[in-house]
């Protein structure tokens, strides 16, 4: 049985600037397999988007609610989309 694909786009707000929150979501994210990219956004929140099997996606968007020591998540918003397969491996996007 084959596990489905998806695509989750994740908003997080709160501190999550200036604690290795990107840094931290790329490590996670290579290491449960998933692809996708990470970025800080002008109003201070993080944007990103992940893909891969639903189980592993809800892991890391599971993650992002706490972020890394040091952060401090007060909001989290996720969309989920279908799977585009577009990313090979998982980067942080520098503005």
């Amino acid at each position: 049985m084959s596990m489905s694909m998806v695509r989750a786009h994740v908003y997080v707000w709160g501190k999550v600037q200036g604690v290795c929150f990107r840094a931290s979501t790329r490590d996670n994210a290579l290491a449960f397999g998933v692809t996708g990219w990470v970025k800080n956004c002008p109003d201070g929140s993080v944007e990103a988007v992940f893909e891969g099997k639903k189980e592993i996606v809800d892991k890391i968007v599971n993650w992002c609610r706490k972020g890394p020591a040091g952060a401090f998540v007060q909001h989290i918003e996720v969309s989920w989309n279908g799977y585009s397969g577009e990313f090979v491996g998982f980067s942080v996007v520098h503005l």
